[in-house]
């Protein structure tokens, strides 16, 4: 295979798995690689390019790590600039129709902020601009977001510094409603029903979005008659209306302020 700045992350993989361990081996920001979660969302749409910029390396330095493993290199191909196709919004909207939310503070705390996004959201005429400052990509809340008729718009700025614009297209769009937090109704029936069929995963040391995105594909690969069991630091709040969407019941049992629990299920 030749592989050139332009060449994706996930053809390599694909074509030789092991490149796995040499691309990680190039920065410390690879090793995020190793979730697969996250390797399937990030892969296919970041190329050596991109991927030197994010680990402060050079494309040369992949091209060293890929050579032994079989890789042909072509260094004359010149880098495609690959920004993301900015939406009609973003050049037309009038700056003062933008309002500005910056979550981090409230990440930082160890709180999640999506109460805060929703309230936030209720603001939003038709022609408005809803500007959230994070320091990842909130892909759980732009898909949220998206079913209730928000147009969404992410600029990665820099590694720690990402604003996504969230467009309200007309009058129609309808903030999403967040199911009862505290639901633990039929706890212990539920979990007699599914004792013999439960698929466990934890997600309290990921980091966000990860939590919400490993249980999505957890739930994915889940087979019929089968409950998910997850252990969790916090209530997922944005979680809990992409289940309602895929019509999975789910009930939650508070342990701690650190700790919840969640079973996931179909009846």
């Amino acid at each position: 295979m030749t592989i050139t700045a332009n060449t994706k992350i996930a053809s390599i993989l694909k074509h030789t798995p092991a490149a796995l361990e040499a691309i990680i081996s190039i920065s410390p920001k690879f090793e995020k690689l190793r979730n697969p979660v996250l390797r399937k969302l990030m892969a296919g749409r970041t190329s050596l390019s991109m991927a030197s910029k994010i680990g402060g390396c050079s494309v040369n330095d992949f091209f060293t790590k890929l050579k032994p493993l079989g890789f042909d290199i072509d260094e004359n191909a010149l880098p495609v600039e690959e920004k993301k196709k900015l939406p009609a919004f973003i050049s037309s909207v009038d700056s003062k129709k933008i309002i500005e939310l910056d979550v981090r503070p409230v990440i930082e705390s160890g709180k999640d902020p999506l109460s805060i996004i929703i309230e936030k959201t209720k603001e939003v005429q038709k022609g408005e601009v809803l500007k959230i400052i994070n320091s990842f990509e909130p892909v759980p809340l732009m898909l949220l977001l998206k079913k209730q008729g928000f147009e969404s718009y992410a600029d990665v700025i820099n590694e720690n510094l990402v604003e996504t614009y969230f467009y309200k297209k007309d009058e129609t769009a309808s903030v999403p409603t967040i199911p009862n937090l505290k639901d633990e109704n039929g706890w212990e029936d539920i979990t007699q029903r599914f004792k013999d069929k439960i698929q466990t995963i934890d997600v309290r040391a990921l980091e966000m979005p990860m939590p919400m995105l490993t249980i999505l594909d957890a739930l994915d690969k889940l087979p019929a008659d089968t409950a998910l069991f997850v252990y969790h630091k916090r209530i997922p709040v944005f979680l809990l209306p992409e289940l309602t969407q895929r019509k999975f019941e789910f009930r939650i049992k508070e342990i701690s302020d650190s700790e919840v629990h969640l079973l996931i299920f179909k009846l």
